[in-house]
């Protein structure tokens, strides 16, 4: 990695996991309603905000990283529900594209649900050069689409439905509003996630896996990190 490089790292609910692994940060700070925590890690510098669930918190947080500390790479880890039978409890995965399902202005413009102003299809990609490397240095990775709304979606019907209507993999609340955020500001942005809740599972599963599952989204993450 090069040195004195500034990366963020958008964390929705797992911030126990961070500083399970990290510790104590080198500096802490209180900015617009954030905790943000810096840590110093493999030459880079590291600023962690923790933002809490949903799109509206999860593009503020993001912002915040991009404006106020400057970072150079947006990294965003987390659990999510799986939404095909590979993507199982515990597999861990490298985000291609993300849509946004929940936004639809198809009524006043005919476009395709999830399709924001500028774009010419509902999915939002992630920076290709990455992905390519988090796939080499983790070639256990599955490269995935991710559906993201502001819900949680238990397992069974909701969960297929969204398979069937974007052929996505796995499904979670933050990562469309990090990665329109991202692209509008031209920072390159990295996301793996790691299944807590199968196809079929839901809130229990999800409760009774988050930390484990986090645990391993971070530990891959962090390598990915170091080879970047």
């Amino acid at each position: 990695m090069s040195k004195g490089k500034r990366i963020g790292m958008m964390v929705a609910v797992e911030i126990g996991a961070v500083l399970d692994k990290y510790g104590k940060a080198e500096r802490e700070y209180d900015d617009y309603g954030f905790k943000v925590y810096e840590y110093a890690l493999h030459g880079a510098r590291l600023f962690v905000v923790h933002s809490g669930a949903g799109q509206i918190a999860a593009a503020a947080a993001t912002q915040l990283l991009i404006a106020v500390y400057h970072v150079e790479l947006v990294v965003n880890f987390g659990v999510v529900g799986g939404l095909t039978d590979e993507m199982k409890l515990a597999k861990t995965a490298v985000v291609t594209r993300v849509v946004h399902y929940e936004f639809d202005t198809t009524p006043v413009d005919n476009t395709a649900v999830g399709q924001y102003p500028g774009y010419n299809s509902p999915f939002l990609t992630l920076d290709e050069t990455i992905v390519r490397k988090a796939l080499e240095v983790d070639p256990t990775l599955v490269p995935v689409t991710c559906a993201s709304g502001d819900k949680f979606v238990e397992g069974g019907e909701r969960k297929r439905k969204l398979r069937a209507d974007f052929d996505a993999d796995i499904c979670e609340m933050e990562l469309a509003a990090i990665v329109l955020t991202c692209n509008r500001s031209h920072v390159p942005c990295l996301a793996v996630k790691t299944v807590s809740d199968a196809v079929e599972g839901g809130a229990e599963s999800f409760l009774q896996c988050v930390n484990s599952s986090a645990d391993v989204c971070l530990r891959i993450t962090e390598k990915i990190i170091a080879e970047l």
